[in-house]
């Protein structure tokens, strides 16, 4: 027996397909015996009749359209709008993904500069099953912190060795994924509040050298702006663009949270004659890069490569992954250790990471989380004895400062941030990243959408962000009574047993 509540849509469905011819009728009706004026909606109607014969009749894509014409095409405008009415008008403050309004408004208030506390409680799940910072019953006075220095390259004794002075990097996003406005006010944000930038895979970083701030080049398994035809590296390229005063790191990206096991992925609807020029691609094709260095084919090959990207470009050079088997990782470490080639630093990316575009399947499906990464390959580095030869970083969902420090608890000695920037310059997370039409101008190439994005107004709110972060790094630092980040280790978490399993 049907409930009550139950709608006949066969029944809805003729009543709304008839019910327009009648309309129609009517307004014809009307028109030619009470005022021209109504044929307006005659015409309105008629063209309604017509599109509904066709959705009924002739086209054959959509099932429901054929069966239910003119109610069904009802049905797919509000689907199309789901999103952004749940967003507003019925999500809670936490039940977002990947980040809930509580996370979005505070990376928002803080880059516009404005009071980011809050009253009467937290609003986030609060109990055993969270990691958690453990404070002191004796914190540290703020003024006697030791400022924030990670030096890399000092362990090679390297004359370009680069001193990071803020604990948050802006993570890699290169031009292409974004577009110029934005990388621009995210070069100069860097600039203004002395962040290190890293360039993402994009090819020669013009845009990300314009606004004078210091860069990590990352070079991607494409290897744009510095390969060769055949896709190798091409070392007199990459000499000359290690040459450049601001490019001060070398980042070799071997996968990426959200895709590992993927190259990257840039739709053709973003690529302009600009940007195939700076990567050296043809316009109108997707570009896919290869999910692996050509030159890395196993853990001897991968350490030497390593070796000579740090001898041809002289600078503090390491590596960035997702891990996935730790087996694999521990003897990639030993090849380091019989070759004596060491990374200057390591960047572990969370498999719950972000990217401009990637297969949901791999988004959802591969790469461990970031907090059981992260000790896993810190431990491995100090059981196999290089952990004092390297830096390491951290990144994957890392917007707020107590998950920072809780990362740097586990090992880093410093973060890296990309959405958390995107969240600075005013993302609404639209989710339309891959598709050339962010409605704030972010990850777009249109240049009606990047008029809105201000450079000199969006860099200054990078700016803030970094610097707000930095402040509450200190003080959450003075919490746990320690005095220098690098002092922080996993005595100062709380880690549930169901987190450690």
């Amino acid at each position: 027996m049907k409930s009550t509540l139950d709608v006949d849509l066969e029944a809805a469905s003729r009543t709304a397909n008839i019910g327009i011819v009648v309309l129609f009728g009517l307004f014809a009706a009307a028109g030619h015996f009470v005022s021209f004026y109504f044929h307006f909606f005659t015409v309105a109607c008629f063209l309604l009749v017509l599109v509904n014969l066709y959705w009924r009749h002739f086209q054959t894509e959509h099932t429901l359209l054929a069966n239910f014409g003119f109610l069904a095409q009802i049905r797919y405008l509000v689907e199309s709008v789901g999103p952004e009415f749940r967003q507003y008008l019925f999500a809670s403050d936490t039940e977002e993904r990947p980040f809930n309004r509580v996370d979005r408004a505070q990376v928002y208030r803080k880059a516009k500069g404005i009071d980011s506390s809050s009253a009467f409680g937290t609003l986030l799940p609060y109990d055993q099953d969270e990691i958690k910072l453990r404070h002191s019953f004796y914190p540290a006075d703020q003024n006697q912190l030791e400022p924030f220095d990670v030096v890399v390259g000092a362990a090679r004794g390297l004359a370009t060795a680069h001193h990071i002075k803020r604990p948050l990097m802006i993570s890699a996003m290169s031009f292409g994924a974004l577009g110029e406005h934005a990388v621009r006010a995210l070069a100069r944000g860097a600039a203004l509040s002395g962040a290190t930038m890293n360039t993402g895979e994009g090819g020669y970083p013009k845009h990300h050298l314009e606004e004078g701030c210091d860069l990590t080049f990352q070079l991607g398994t494409a290897k744009f702006g510095v390969r060769t035809e055949d896709g190798r590296l091409d070392d007199a390229k990459l000499a000359a663009l290690a040459a450049h005063e601001q490019i001060k790191m070398v980042e070799i990206k071997f996968s990426q949270g959200a895709k590992p096991g993927k190259g990257g992925l840039l739709p053709k609807e973003k690529i302009t004659e600009e940007i195939a020029e700076l990567r050296g691609v043809p316009l109108g094709k997707d570009v896919i890069s290869p999910s692996h260095h050509v030159e890395c084919t196993d853990a001897a090959s991968t350490v030497a490569f390593i070796g000579h990207v740090q001898e041809v470009c002289g600078l503090p050079t390491g590596i960035k992954f997702c891990l996935g088997r730790p087996d694999e990782f521990r003897e990639l470490v030993r090849e380091m250790k019989r070759q004596d080639i060491v990374p200057d630093f390591i960047t572990v990316d969370g498999g719950e990471g972000g990217t401009g575009a990637a297969p949901k399947s791999f988004m959802d499906e591969l790469g461990l989380p970031l907090f059981e990464a992260l000790p896993l390959v810190q431990t491995i580095l100090v059981e196999e004895g290089v952990r004092d030869r390297l830096k390491l970083f951290a990144s994957g969902k890392l917007i707020s400062a107590g998950k920072q420090l809780q990362a740097m608890s586990m090992g880093a000695d410093a973060v890296y941030s990309a959405r958390g920037f995107l969240l600075a310059l005013g993302c609404i997370q639209a989710l339309m990243c891959n598709r050339n039409s962010c409605p704030v101008g972010i990850t777009t190439h249109e240049a009606h959408l990047q008029q809105g994005l201000d450079i000199e107004e969006k860099s200054q709110r990078v700016a803030n962000y970094i610097k707000a972060i930095h402040h509450e790094h200190e003080e959450l630092l003075a919490a746990t009574g320690q005095h220098a980040a690098r002092d922080l280790t996993p005595v100062n978490l709380y880690v549930p047993d169901q987190v450690r399993s």
